[in-house]
């Protein structure tokens, strides 16, 4: 019942910077083949999103299912703050949760309480499931509440304005900048890399970094990666199943074909 995103962060020290951070990626497909094969492929985590993929809850049970084979921890991001799809997603056997569009304090807390039995916290109980390992698990009504994992993330201007407030809420093991829609909150849609988000992004890394808070982010090729990495996060994703697919895919054709491949758009998405 150990946190193993968390284990995961304690393997990678901030305190480290010249060494590799844990790396992941997105998994965007749907697909538990997919899943499966980024487990194996080496990624250290990856984001099962069912927040803009047709993932439903049976779907999110198959991937989880796929990829306890490999070493790849998985990390479930939830289309929503809300405690009723919270509930289904933790009984359904996640343990880390990204929660998506965290605003301000009060709503990090929500996210929290969402993931908490009681007194803790307001998740319903049931006993019978994959989270309690089908009631094998001793106590696992306590231990639940100390293994369950909350990573909030930061879309906006005014989520990294209120990162201070949000970092210090209890329970919250990370914090995530996603700078996608944080650069379109900016007024540079698309611009992943526009200076003035690069700049914002920095920011956040230290004071993230000033209150002891780790952080991370995702870009959609090595080269952006590396940029967010000088910028001081702690663990990042690379692109996505789809997304590493398209671009195999398409260079493949243009070198079959006699065709100069796609320019890479590492501002347009992963």
């Amino acid at each position: 019942m150990d946190n193993a995103f968390r284990q995961l962060l304690a393997r990678h020290p901030a305190e480290s910077p010249a060494e590799c951070p844990a790396v992941g990626t997105w998994i965007m497909s749907a697909s538990p083949l997919l899943a499966e094969a980024a487990g194996m492929a080496g990624f250290d985590w990856a984001v099962l999103d069912m927040e803009h993929t047709p993932l439903d809850l049976m779907d999110l049970v198959h991937l989880m299912q796929a990829v306890a084979g490999t070493p790849m921890v998985p990390v479930v991001r939830v289309p929503w703050n809300e405690r009723v799809v919270v509930k289904r997603v933790l009984d359904a056997g996640a343990q880390t949760l990204l929660f998506p569009f965290v605003q301000n304090a009060a709503e990090a807390a929500e996210a929290v309480a969402a993931t908490r039995y009681p007194p803790e916290g307001v998740r319903g109980m049931a006993g019978m499931g994959r989270a309690s390992r089908f009631g094998t698990v001793p106590d696992y009504f306590r231990a639940a509440n100390r293994s369950v994992g909350v990573i909030v993330q930061l879309e906006t201007t005014e989520a990294i304005a209120n990162l201070e407030a949000i970092a210090a809420v209890p329970g919250v093991d990370a914090l995530f900048v996603g700078p996608g829609d944080l650069s379109g909150t900016m007024g540079h849609v698309g611009q992943l890399t526009h200076p003035e988000v690069l700049a914002a992004m920095g920011d956040a890394a230290r004071r993230a970094k000033a209150v002891g808070q780790r952080i991370g982010s995702v870009g959609g090729t090595p080269e952006v990666v590396a940029q967010y990495r000088a910028l001081g996060y702690d663990y990042v994703a690379v692109a996505s199943d789809l997304g590493l697919f398209m671009r195999s895919a398409q260079a493949t054709l243009s070198a079959i074909r006699g065709a100069a491949p796609p320019p890479p758009r590492p501002s347009q998405g992963y």
